[in-house]
């Protein structure tokens, strides 16, 4: 008799002990998944977008105050890229123009939310763009520079748009985000680093692509883009806009975006 009892003694507990690690393990995967999500809407989604997280981090105001002394300045006359669209020649167009709906996209080379974006979009636009059913507008500004100082927004700003110039523009932004230095590294600021990166872009390196990134032959132009920016009221960088309607990062996907523009194509 003593026995038994014993033994349904250490039954219940075997029961309690495995109803605590089933416990244990479905909290453990809640967490996990809590973390996924988290993960998904930073870095695939690229939801925050360079201001505000600027703003959290060192507390700097929005780049719509007007205090940045590098877009109010102009360095010399506004000189437009070859090719480029739009109010005041202030956009570089990638695709066909007989595609009809038009990504339009306001980015920084030093901000990492573009670069996230970059990273998970780049394909789908890729895509999009060769199979002549989306057109892209980029617009590039210097806001990283505003809000934590340097010039590498601008001096990358200038190359891309050198790169313009040369017919290589596409190839040279994708290897500028696959090159990004950390946001607090002004490594964009030397030329000779951006230079460097665009030889390894096939024809790119040039006499005339080096004079035109050491003389910033596109400064002003950079400078006036960042100042439409502001003057628009935009919240940061990305910010991407379809046919007129700014998309939100935190829900978009690569197959939602290719949704809507193969609809709008339609």
């Amino acid at each position: 008799m003593p026995s038994r009892f014993v033994g349904a003694g250490v039954s219940e507990k075997n029961r309690e002990g495995k109803r605590a690690a089933r416990e244990r393990l479905a909290a453990e995967r809640e967490k996990q998944k809590a973390a996924e999500k988290r993960r998904r809407t930073l870095i695939v989604g690229a939801a925050v977008v360079c201001v505000l997280g600027l703003a959290a981090v060192i507390g700097v105001v929005a780049a719509n105050s007007g205090g940045d002394s590098s877009s109010d300045t102009s360095s010399g006359p506004v000189v437009a890229p070859q090719g480029a669209v739009g109010d005041d020649k202030l956009a570089i167009p990638v695709g066909k123009d007989t595609a009809k709906p038009t990504l339009t996209i306001w980015e920084d080379f030093r901000c990492p939310a573009c670069q996230s974006f970059e990273t998970n979009y780049r394909s789908t636009l890729h895509e999009l763009v060769d199979a002549g059913t989306l057109k892209i507008q980029y617009h590039l500004v210097t806001l990283i520079d505003s809000n934590m100082g340097g010039t590498g927004s601008l001096r990358a700003g200038n190359a891309a748009a050198c790169a313009q110039d040369a017919g290589k523009f596409r190839d040279y932004h994708d290897v500028l985000y696959e090159n990004q230095p950390e946001e607090s590294d002004d490594a964009f600021a030397k030329n000779s680093k951006l230079i460097e990166l665009a030889g390894t872009v096939d024809g790119l390196v040039t006499d005339t692509f080096k004079s035109c990134v050491n003389d910033g032959k596109h400064d002003s132009w950079v400078q006036k883009s960042y100042k439409k920016f502001q003057d628009d009221k935009l919240s940061g960088t990305p910010t991407v806009i379809l046919d007129g309607t700014t998309l939100d990062l935190n829900t978009l996907t690569p197959d939602k975006l290719k949704q809507q523009v193969e609809a709008a194509a339609k």
